[in-house]
């Protein structure tokens, strides 16, 4: 079942018990570098096949928009000949992943210790809300975890209400850390010859992603809060507006800074003291931004993008999702990406690794419910049978 057009990950087999988002969007990364995925599904299937609207015709696009480039096999593990099948798949694949409740898997002889009796060098990725311990009994969804870790503590203005990220960002953090975990294994594997036990979780993603604002608790012991769209430590780091709406503007260092100030007709805010370094502007932002705003109401926003990239000065305007796909296409890097062929194709955003020599492939769309369970079974029949007959 080798993928023949190739890719780095090539030859790899990976069993995909997983569903919903972080665990589909890790091995949705593996198949586009070429690893072959089976995507193991109750009969009912995936939960994310019924999350709609939006919808690509009778498919729910939040399906679509991580499982291409994988196969699909619907098992019902309560049936003994499917156990037997999944049991079979796991036993001749290089990785598994899934994303059961802690030792959900245990009762079906498909947790790690069961298939690792059998496939010592299986790496064997389990991602779970909150761990493997106290917290396995934790519902792991990712508004909780955004919750729970802090992050809808930082998120809305000051005075208002805590909001959730706009899309589910610690799944897709930790399908990152899964993925970037599995590969270390399989790394590690070419040396020991063995395989191991991958665990990652939702909540230490988080607090991992949550990066300088759990750090300045961890390090300095100070508890970030809600700033609205202001940087704890930069200014100017925000939207600020323009004659026509708001624009993104940014002065990371004094250099930054003064090169804004020129382009702004500003360069007498460089010589103040109160604005001199990027402690100065941070803890006077108050007294600097209305400056700031008097000069930038003097052109639109789309003027002004243009004349501070020529200066040098990072800025960008707000935009909608169809805006910055279409931004991604002038720029040549072409975003959008179709996953199989003529009318079975299904657009997609591309995989965001570029390499020197190994290519990405988008050549299987999103499969239907249990669409390769003739072939897949076959295949795992005949397996079987070669090595009955081999000890025969």
């Amino acid at each position: 079942m080798n993928d023949p057009t190739g890719g780095p990950l090539s030859g790899l087999l990976v069993a995909d018990f997983s569903r919903i988002l972080a665990g589909p969007y890790a091995t949705m990364l593996l198949a586009d570098l070429g690893a072959e995925v089976v995507k193991v599904e109750s009969p009912a299937g995936d939960d994310t096949r019924t999350w709609s609207p939006p919808a690509r015709g009778d498919r729910a696009t939040y399906f679509l928009s991580v499982n291409r480039n994988k196969r699909s096999v619907a098992l019902d593990l309560a049936d003994p000949a499917d156990l037997e099948a999944a049991r079979e798949l796991a036993g001749r694949a290089d990785v598994v992943i899934e994303n059961f409740r802690p030792g959900g898997l245990k009762r079906f002889g498909l947790d790690y210790a069961s298939v690792r009796a059998g496939n010592r060098g299986v790496v064997y990725a389990s991602i779970s809300g909150f761990g493997s311990g106290e917290g396995a009994a934790i519902p792991g969804y990712d508004l909780m975890v955004q919750a729970i870790s802090g992050l809808m503590s930082l998120t809305g203005d000051p005075d208002g209400p805590p909001f959730r990220a706009g899309i589910s960002v610690f799944d897709v953090i930790t399908g990152l850390h899964a993925a970037v975990g599995v590969l270390a294994a399989l790394q590690e594997r070419t040396a020991s010859g063995e395989g191991q036990h991958v665990e990652v979780n939702l909540l230490s993603s988080a607090l991992s992603g949550l990066v300088n604002q759990s750090g300045a608790y961890a390090a300095g012991g100070t508890v970030p809060y809600r700033m609205g769209n202001a940087h704890p430590s930069l200014f100017p780091y925000e939207p600020l507006p323009a004659a026509d709406g708001d624009l993104i503007v940014i002065a990371g260092n004094d250099g930054q800074f003064a090169r804004l100030c020129e382009a702004l007709g500003r360069p007498d805010l460089v010589g103040d003291p109160r604005f001199a370094h990027n402690q100065d502007r941070t803890a006077n932002r108050g007294e600097l931004r209305p400056h700031l705003v008097e000069a930038l109401a003097a052109r639109t926003k789309a003027e002004w993008f243009e004349i501070l990239l020529a200066h040098g000065v990072a800025c960008a305007p707000i935009n909608t999702v169809d805006e910055g796909v279409s931004f991604a296409e002038s720029l040549g890097l072409e975003p959008v990406v179709v996953a199989g062929d003529g009318e079975d194709g299904v657009p997609g955003i591309r995989n965001p690794i570029t390499m020197s020599r190994s290519t990405t492939r988008y050549e299987r769309p999103p499969p239907r419910l249990d669409e390769h369970s003739a072939q897949i079974r076959a295949w795992l029949r005949a397996d079987r049978d070669e090595q009955e007959g081999g000890r025969g």
